[in-house]
């Protein structure tokens, strides 16, 4: 695998999904042992010519020898294009890389919501991407129609349940949002979005969780006992993670309870 050397890519050491891939980069001999940087580590000659408002919203790829810098998803498309010159071709086609570009910004702004991690509030420097209420609606769009249908479809595994539909569980899922949500009133809209697309994370993650049981169901027979122990573990598992998130953002702990109270209530009112 060729390496791109005398180049640095910048990447925010709070996030654990940029730290992961750009890990990845360096193990694989994309880059050098070099080439990443924690953006907060920037040094005072890099900070003349890097944009350090563009920078955290999209990855930053120095080339140490020219003092020039790119951004966003041309910069992950120079790393893998260098060992992977085919894929380079591919991702340049005008359509393709403005839907990548797209699909770059859904996922960069939003990483904040999509893997949390503890901020270094110590830094000088802060590598936050902007708050972009259009790809926070998206995320949260997205998140809520994966839920939603995966539940409709999980639901009708269980017999003592009514039968599901569809917009029942578009309610719930709407529901959970508005009832955490009204809890924040006090909270800036900003603090409102940001703990909606956590919710949405979490609610997303355990609709993977399902996923293999749905799949499975659908070749055999399934006894309720692992159909419902399953679901239980997926509950624990998103209060625990839900949890965790609710700590980092430094939101009241209750939300945590109420997050389970609301889901309970619902439980009670389709049962009767």
């Amino acid at each position: 695998m060729k390496t791109l050397e005398n180049q640095t890519l910048l990447y925010d050491e709070d996030c654990p999904l940029c730290s992961l891939y750009t890990t990845g980069f360096v193990k694989s001999g994309m880059l050098d042992e070099n080439g990443r940087k924690s953006y907060c580590q920037l040094s005072d000659e890099e900070q003349n010519f890097v944009d350090l408002k563009r920078a955290p919203n999209e990855i930053a790829l120095i080339n140490n020898k020219t003092k020039t810098v790119t951004y966003g998803i041309d910069s992950l498309i120079k790393v893998v294009g260098f060992s992977f010159p085919l894929i380079e071709k591919i991702a340049t086609i005008k359509p393709l890389h403005f839907i990548l570009k797209k699909m770059y910004s859904f996922v960069s702004y939003n990483r904040k919501v999509i893997i949390p991690g503890n901020v270094q509030e110590e830094n000088k420097l802060q590598c936050i991407p902007d708050f972009n209420y259009k790809y926070r609606f998206l995320f949260i769009a997205f998140a809520f129609t994966i839920t939603s249908f995966v539940l409709f479809g999980y639901s009708n595994l269980i017999p003592n349940l009514p039968k599901s539909n569809i917009v029942r569980e578009i309610i719930l899922a709407f529901g959970q949002i508005v009832f955490q949500s009204l809890l924040l009133l006090k909270f800036d809209k900003q603090t409102i979005m940001n703990y909606a697309g956590n919710i949405m994370t979490v609610s997303l993650m355990g609709s993977l969780i399902l996923v293999p049981i749905l799949i499975l169901s659908q070749f055999l027979q399934l006894p309720q006992t692992i159909i419902l122990g399953w679901f239980g573990v997926t509950v624990l598992i998103m209060f625990l993670e839900h949890f965790r998130r609710v700590k980092i953002l430094k939101l009241p702990f209750y939300l945590s309870y109420t997050w389970i109270f609301y889901r309970i209530l619902a439980l009670l009112l389709i049962l009767n």
